[in-house]
């Protein structure tokens, strides 16, 4: 791994920090009882978003999951307009009407969360493909969890990208549990990148709890995709501190000592520890990213706060193409 420059650190450093503050700012929002629904949260796997849209271009495509905050933010969408949505105001990026698991901005290439996983694989293989027609040079990313690879969707997206040798990233976050099931109980091959072989394209597995990883590799798969060679599989191996949704405690089908174990993986700590034992940052030049967020995350929760609720009228808008 070539030795990161201070710019990059801090960048990916900083990155990663506001994933973690904006998703602990939306729980205790949820908690207070002022958030509709419910949310899944991305706290333990911000290296993955970060390290991958950092290799990508603002016109490059995103198609994200349930657990899209991260991706959302990572990609471009404002803390502010993600907070909104998810509050179901009018300033969220879909206008409140998406929610949580709705998040949309195309002008920053963010083609949606979703509350069912396997289907971002299909939207970010029909973008790559309308990338490839209209010759665009851009590539298209697909993030997904483990239990998205069992579905046909994943199977599908795979050969036809393969096929077609479309510019196209498919990102597993690998998490080891979909919703409550184990994924070793769910499959006999865990090991999600070896299945890239029976569509001939390159699968890797990365520690998707090292950010500086995630980026490089990330950035070989697009560099390859931007080239016309086809798409990459990248499994990353990572964790979600707590249950699959707020209100799941995640302790039931989850030893304690498997999530303390994980923790210690803390990727934003890994990069912090290691860039201060390489002399790479210093602890003032980490401290100013932390308080900078935590400005930035107070200023979109305010805001959120305070942006109205879509009048019911307008219920029916933006239903039918007219």
């Amino acid at each position: 791994m070539v030795k990161p420059s201070k710019e990059l650190v801090l960048s990916l450093y900083r990155g990663m920090v506001e994933i973690r503050e904006f998703e602990m700012k939306a729980r205790e929002i949820f908690r207070s009882g002022k958030m509709p629904g419910f949310i899944h949260v991305y706290i333990g796997e911000e290296a993955i978003a970060t390290g991958i849209c950092a290799q990508l271009r603002k016109d490059d495509y995103v198609a994200s999951t349930h657990r899209g905050h991260g991706h959302a933010i990572a990609k471009g969408i404002s803390a502010r307009s993600s907070m909104a949505e998810l509050m179901g105001a009018i300033d969220g990026c879909s206008g409140g009407r998406g929610g949580t698991m709705h998040l949309y901005e195309p002008e920053v290439g963010f083609l949606g969360s979703n509350g069912v996983v396997p289907p971002g694989i299909l939207i970010a293989t029909g973008a790559a493909l309308s990338a490839k027609v209209r010759k665009s040079d851009q590539v298209a990313v697909a993030f997904f969890g483990d239990g998205a690879v069992n579905n046909g969707a994943f199977h599908e997206g795979l050969n036809f990208a393969a096929t077609w040798n479309l510019p196209v990233i498919y990102v597993c976050e690998n998490n080891l549990y979909a919703t409550e099931m184990p994924f070793e109980q769910a499959t006999k091959n865990t090991d999600v990148a070896s299945r890239a072989a029976a569509y001939k394209i390159p699968g890797y597995q990365v520690d998707g709890n090292n950010v500086l990883e995630v980026y490089e590799r990330a950035g070989e798969a697009v560099a390859r995709a931007r080239r016309g060679e086809g798409p990459t599989l990248l499994e990353c191996r990572t964790y979600r501190w707590f249950g699959h949704h707020e209100g799941d405690a995640g302790t039931s089908y989850r030893a304690k000592e498997e999530i303390a174990k994980w923790r210690e993986l803390d990727p934003v700590r890994r990069l912090r520890d290691k860039a201060l034992a390489d002399s790479l940052v210093t602890a003032e030049e980490f401290a100013q990213v932390d308080r900078d967020v935590e400005k930035v995350i107070n200023d979109a929760a305010e805001y959120a706060l305070k942006s109205p609720q879509p009048d019911v009228s307008t219920a029916l808008d933006h239903v039918f193409s007219n």
